[in-house]
């Protein structure tokens, strides 16, 4: 009698998600496995790193966010080439340093840089560059970017779209949660026990901190919150950036280093101030603006789970927490999740919806007119 062959359980198929935030801090790589096709496949990530910008690119981006320089129309093209060349530089060191082929990684869902985002005016638009050919030309992987445009034109704000993930990862039904993504910018992914998802910005995390950082530290981040610890916060300076308008609008939100730069800060102060005192400040304003937004979204919240660069700094955290009093305030590393890796993971798992054919916005999150399929693909 012939014996019949072992079913064989399917291959997990491998996607690559690549991100840099509005800090321009890195480039994270991030290879996730996913069980099937399916939308409810639960994401594996396989491998996670951050690879370093060259300094004199991230020197320019750097500049580009603060308002500092302006870009000629050739310039905006050999930037948009060279940050794309850039990307696929980390997407194969990510495939070297994880011993993955290129023939095993179905798709890379790239991000880009975002240059400006402005979804409110009476053209909206957002611009990330990160040229996708290029990437799909060097790496020979199919590419898929550009993910924030056609919610923008559905009338959304293009962000956060990183919720759909937060919620297949970290919903629990027993309880409210938040999870507070501490890049650039800082944003809210609202998980209550149970209803709809939500998420926003809430305004500047780490952008001005950084930037603050570097102009008077020479350094690109504070290492530990130890530059902002060794200042007080100055009362009358924060309620002034309190005041900025943008905090009081209802969701959904969005906003980037178009508008919070180093300019924006210094048009508030009065010229006397320490440096370490405006560090410790800006500081403040982003524990405070976080808080205040939960407060007034869903304030039953019991869990507050952080990811991004600023799980890094103590000082943050802290500051978090006392303003949050009754919640429990943790990193994603807490649920076994690399707070390095979320974002990026993040758009390996829209490429891979976009392949699929399947809406990756959430349009009750970014306010667009409805889901749509998001993203263009470059074939390999």
């Amino acid at each position: 009698m012939a014996t019949q062959d072992p079913v064989q359980a399917p291959r997990p198929r491998c996607f690559l998600g690549l991100m840099s935030g509005t800090s321009a801090d890195g480039i994270d790589a991030a290879l996730v496995d996913f069980d099937s096709d399916a939308s409810t496949s639960r994401p594996t990530l396989r491998f996670a790193r951050t690879y370093a910008w060259n300094s004199a690119l991230r020197a320019r981006l750097v500049a580009l966010g603060q308002q500092d320089a302006t870009l000629s129309l050739d310039e905006v093209g050999r930037l948009d080439v060279a940050i794309g060349r850039a990307f696929a530089d980390a997407a194969l060191q990510a495939l070297a340093d994880s011993g993955t082929a290129a023939a095993g990684v179905v798709a890379i869902g790239s991000h880009g840089q975002t240059l400006r985002h402005d979804p409110h005016g009476p053209l909206p638009y957002t611009l990330q560059l990160g040229c996708a050919a290029t990437i799909a030309e060097r790496t020979g992987i199919t590419t898929v970017a550009g993910f924030r445009a056609r919610d923008v034109a559905a009338g959304g704000q293009g962000a956060p779209l990183v919720p759909a993930l937060h919620a297949a990862l970290l919903h629990d039904p027993s309880e409210s949660r938040a999870v507070l993504n501490l890049g650039g910018i800082a944003n809210f992914t609202l998980l209550p026990a149970a209803g709809a998802v939500r998420g926003f910005d809430t305004g500047p995390a780490n952008g001005l901190m950084d930037a603050w950082c570097l102009r008077h530290r020479g350094e690109a981040f504070d290492r530990g919150g130890a530059f902002a610890a060794s200042g007080r916060v100055d009362g009358t300076l924060l309620a002034r950036l309190l005041d900025e308008p943008w905090f009081a609008q209802p969701p959904p939100k969005s906003t980037g280093r178009d508008r919070f730069h180093l300019a924006w800060v210094e048009s508030h102060m009065s010229g006397g101030e320490a440096p370490a005192d405006v560090q410790a400040t800006l500081l403040a304003l982003t524990a405070r603006t976080v808080a205040d937004a939960l407060r007034a979204t869903q304030p039953d919240t019991a869990r507050v789970i952080a990811c991004g660069g600023g799980v890094h700094n103590p000082g943050l955290m802290a500051a978090l927490a006392a303003e949050l009093p009754g919640m429990v305030v943790e990193s994603t590393s807490a649920h076994g999740l690399d707070p390095d890796a979320i974002e990026a993971m993040a758009f390996a798992w829209l490429a891979r919806e976009t392949l699929a054919g399947r809406p990756g916005n959430l349009a009750a999150v970014t306010g667009a007119a409805g889901a749509r399929i998001l993203g263009a693909i470059h074939p390999a």
